[in-house]
């Protein structure tokens, strides 16, 4: 009993500073730049990488660059053409460590890769994140915490789907409690979930938050399972221990981290198309 109730004060709590900070740009920023460092620092201690230094200069320097850049740039090609790259990349790397997942017993960690791995995979996805509350240069909090509605969602109902009904594994060598019952329970509700999103926000339209319940869903169960996976290979249960009863921070924002620049790009697409 004290374990739930630690748990759930720890949780409402990340809750409620996350939502609470969605009002404010800049406490937005703030927010989720510590958020930012945290997780590096966890991510750090599972890729076991010696310099914390260099990495946390790669983010801030990312970070706010972009912030900046955003801010004084609304509206140039350069802005643009910056955004554009740094898309590419992440997604790029993103999917090599989708097929780390399924083709490595060890996902390689070689030095270089741990600092492409800090980078783009872990800097890039929480500029993303803020790059999302701010879709068309306008400051649009709706489209974050909806997004992170639909991990939330599908995050539970994947639990409670399959711990009632799961049989068939989802992928046993990384998260034994997974399964292919839970991921499609996940994915279902999320789909619902996204018609009631699209009517309280008013932000976009039905098709496209139902399109981003599937991206948040797939992309977001991909992003936990590679955590695990680096989990796995430190030989350790959480990322951390900021949040308890719930383990690291970045255990609570593995799924939104991966998914973020996936839902970017599909946003990116549906402003060219629209």
């Amino acid at each position: 009993m004290k374990e739930l109730l630690t748990r759930s004060i720890s949780g409402l709590l990340y809750i409620t500073l996350l939502i609470v900070s969605m009002y404010w740009q800049n406490a937005l920023l703030v927010v989720l730049y510590v958020f930012g460092l945290v997780s590096l620092i966890e991510f750090i201690k599972l890729i076991k990488l010696k310099s914390f230094v260099i990495p946390a200069l790669i983010f801030t320097f990312l970070y706010f660059g972009f912030w900046y850049w955003c801010r004084i740039h609304t509206s140039t090609t350069g802005t643009n053409e910056a955004i554009q790259i740094l898309l590419v990349i992440t997604i790029f790397v993103n999917l090599i460590l989708i097929k780390d997942l399924f083709t490595f017993k060890r996902i390689p960690l070689f030095e270089s890769k741990r600092y492409i791995s800090t980078t783009f995979y872990l800097s890039s996805g929480f500029v993303f994140l803020f790059l999302i509350a701010n879709y068309l240069n306008s400051f649009t909090p709706l489209l974050l915490l909806g997004s992170f509605i639909l991990v939330w969602i599908n995050d539970s109902f994947a639990y409670l789907t399959g711990k009632n009904f799961g049989k068939q594994k989802l992928f046993p060598s990384v998260s034994p409690k997974k399964t292919v019952e839970g991921f499609l329970g996940g994915l279902f509700f999320a789909c619902v979930s996204s018609y009631f999103i699209a009517t309280l926000t008013e932000t976009l339209g039905f098709t496209s938050w139902l399109i981003l319940a599937i991206i948040v869903s797939v992309f977001g169960t991909l992003g936990d399972l590679i955590e695990s996976k680096f989990k796995r290979q430190a030989e350790v249960k959480d990322s951390g221990v900021i949040m308890p009863g719930h383990g690291g921070l970045l255990d609570r924002l593995d799924s939104i981290i991966f998914a973020a620049p996936f839902i970017y790009l599909f946003l990116r697409i549906l402003s060219y198309v629209s």
